[in-house]
């Protein structure tokens, strides 16, 4: 180990002894989930009902119980989940990660399964023997892909040159750059959509365009504007020491920004940039209003096609999880992986 280099703290294990303990945080918790639960009257729901071979008929879902049995089953609620917290305590830290995901992805699956609709329209096959899940994801999945990919990536370059005219002494180029930034972050992107698609036109034939380039170009220029202040503040993240040494060397500004300046502030830029890539792969369904068949447009005329079309919403919504959750995951690695160079 080198002598720059410290080593990592290690998290102090907790005896068993402590970890059965109950203090007075889970004793309010406890407290606090009994009076949540029993406010939600909760005994004459499905939740309720779980509890009836223990209390009876009365807490059967649709009776009419009283606030007593609300109470009771409120108690007994609050009960498994500190005993379920208490029980997790005990297992070592990955399994604890995992097993907590697993208890959650439980009770999703319990409510959308409480909603009573038959998913098995998404393994329907169509005339063309491809099931509608397969459909979706060929169709909507792919179009919300190139979409948000092609918008990140001219993002980046409209966020540079606005980061880069907020921190010129040009007064013009300060002027476009808080311009731009202003309105296209103070203005709703449905409307920006509205204003490409629509208003562009009215100017001349010249500036029409198709949905999927208008789509792009007001996705481009929403999240540029806020990816503007990522960059911005990436880029004075650098100590400014660094223009100092270059400067003592005789490079030129031009040169030093370009090796010195901003591969330092790709470091403080980049895992930001991702999360705004993660939320435009959401924010791309605004593009259905003009009839881009991405994931959640191509979701709707499933639905509308065979009648279900909160089934296929419901599918269109997981898939949005999963193209989300895989680029966290990227994400992180990148993350790690920057980490390290800058740690060498």
């Amino acid at each position: 180990m080198s002598a720059i280099e410290t080593p990592r703290p290690q998290l102090e294990a907790i005896p068993f002894r402590d970890k059965l303990r109950i203090g007075a945080t889970e004793a309010t918790g406890f407290a606090i989930l009994c009076v949540v639960f029993s406010a939600l009257t909760l005994a004459g729901t499905r939740v309720g009902g779980l509890f009836q071979p223990l209390l009876g008929a009365s807490v059967a879902p649709g009776g009419e119980p009283g606030w007593a049995m609300h109470i009771v089953v409120g108690v007994l609620l609050a009960f498994l989940v500190m005993a379920n917290v208490v029980a997790i305590r005990l297992l070592p830290f990955r399994a604890q990660v995992i097993l907590v995901w697993a208890e959650l992805a439980l009770l999703f699956a319990a409510f959308i399964n409480g909603f009573g609709r038959d998913l098995g329209i998404w393994f329907q096959q169509s005339q063309d023997g491809q099931t509608n899940l397969a459909y979706l994801v060929t169709t909507g999945a792919v179009t919300t892909l190139y979409v948000s990919l092609i918008s990140i990536l001219i993002a980046c370059c409209f966020a540079m040159l606005a980061a880069l005219g907020r921190l010129s002494q040009s007064g013009p180029a300060f002027a476009l750059s808080t311009f731009y930034t202003s309105f296209f972050r103070g203005t709703p992107l449905l409307l920006q959509v509205y204003l490409i698609y629509i208003g562009l036109p009215q100017l001349g034939a010249q500036f029409a365009m198709d949905a999927v380039p208008s789509g792009i170009l007001a996705l481009s220029l929403c999240y540029g504007a806020y990816m503007a202040e990522i960059f911005r503040a990436g880029i004075q993240g650098v100590p400014y020491g660094q223009h100092d040494a270059a400067k003592a060397l005789g490079l030129p500004r031009g040169l030093t920004f370009r090796k010195i300046i901003f591969p330092q502030a790709m470091r403080l830029i980049v895992p930001p940039t991702g999360n705004q890539f993660i939320a435009m792969l959401k924010d791309s369904s605004l593009v259905s209003v003009m009839g881009v068949w991405e994931l959640t447009k191509t979701a709707q005329i499933i639905g509308k096609r065979d009648f279900r079309v909160f089934e296929m919403l419901i599918a269109a919504g997981l898939s949005y999880w999963v193209l989300s959750s895989v680029f966290a995951l990227v994400q992180v690695r990148h993350e790690k992986h920057q980490a390290r160079r800058y740690e060498r």
